[in-house]
């Protein structure tokens, strides 16, 4: 019997791929316990993205330009470009920076906190990540100051609940693995909320989210970033995608704000220049693996996007 054709296309969902290449690392849990007065300054995370939910209780959380949001039990809220921010039971309370607070460190990645006056008791769980992907960095500079997932009443699947559940439960038993395993569970927390931010959101239907999202770009898009190293033309792309070359050209550069081969460079020297922070890997391994005929040819192109040499940011970036 002929099986039938069940072929699924490599480009169903470009925005969804975009998403699976987010990984989280440097990760920082802390479950905090914090009973009325009480208020705490957070400084800047450079490069960073902090999280705070709400376990019980409610608290106030301001960042420079922004009304202040109130946090209710459930609620969920990402600070995505580490901008130092308060967090308070209420606007009048006095704040102490972060680091003045004592802790219980549990281990190198969760803590405890428990801080504040006699009165009524406010629980946290929070978190301090870095996305180590490119494609994450690029994500979060579309993300606003601040994401707020409005406790319960936008849970609509429970997704919210049950993985806060989890963290908790690992959180308290601190089993063998528990770590790896809280981890996991913030990425698809944070993940789940840029989701519903991306669904909801009027300025997420703008710019690079806009382009993943268009049904021949977001494939072209996808392509690129699958395969930086494949010597990707502007035919080449347009005929992967199935259009012409200049309906191609004209509909990538007004989605994205760039041309096509530009934002190809631009890709591959941010992926450059995350592997010449991660690795020691000689650049001629570096210019094979992103594409270039020669290590000459990525030096001049690293030169033409960062302004200095490949080598130059290496021995810079280590000292």
């Amino acid at each position: 019997m002929k099986r039938a054709n069940t072929k699924i296309s490599n480009f169903t969902d470009p925005l969804g791929e975009t998403l699976h290449l987010l990984r989280l690392t440097g990760t920082l849990y802390s479950r905090a316990e914090l009973t009325a007065p009480w208020g705490i300054d957070l400084p800047p995370f450079e490069d960073c993205m902090m999280f705070h939910i709400v376990t019980s209780g409610q608290c106030w959380l301001e960042v420079e330009g922004e009304e202040p949001c109130l946090l209710q039990q459930g609620s969920l809220a990402l600070v995505p470009h580490g901008h130092g921010h308060c967090i308070r039971n209420s606007p009048t309370d006095e704040v102490v920076p972060l680091f003045d607070i004592p802790v219980e460190q549990i281990s190198d990645r969760y803590e405890i906190m428990r801080f504040g006056g006699t009165g009524e008791l406010t629980q946290l769980t929070c978190g301090v990540v870095r996305f180590d992907h490119v494609a994450g960095q690029q994500l979060i500079k579309m993300l606003p100051k601040v994401l707020h997932v409005n406790s319960w009443v936008d849970d609509e699947d429970g997704w919210l609940h049950s993985t806060l559940r989890l963290i908790a439960r690992e959180a308290r038993e601190l089993r063998p693995g528990g770590e790896t395993v809280i981890t996991h569970l913030a990425d698809i927390l944070i993940i789940q909320a840029i989701r519903s931010w991306i669904d909801s959101a009027p300025e997420a239907d703008q710019g690079w989210l806009a382009a993943l999202r268009d049904n021949q770009i977001g494939k072209a898009l996808a392509a690129i970033h699958r395969k930086p190293e494949k010597d990707w033309t502007v035919a080449s792309l347009a005929q992967e995608i199935g259009m012409s070359r200049s309906g191609f050209s004209a509909r990538f550069t007004s989605l994205v704000g760039e041309s096509a081969m530009r934002y190809l460079t631009q890709w591959r020297m941010k992926l450059a220049r995350a592997q010449l922070q991660e690795t020691s890997d000689p650049l001629s391994v570096l210019a094979d693996r992103l594409g270039y005929q020669s290590e000459a040819a990525f030096c001049r192109a690293f030169k033409r996007v960062f302004g200095v040499s490949p080598g130059s940011f290496r021995h810079s970036d280590t000292t």
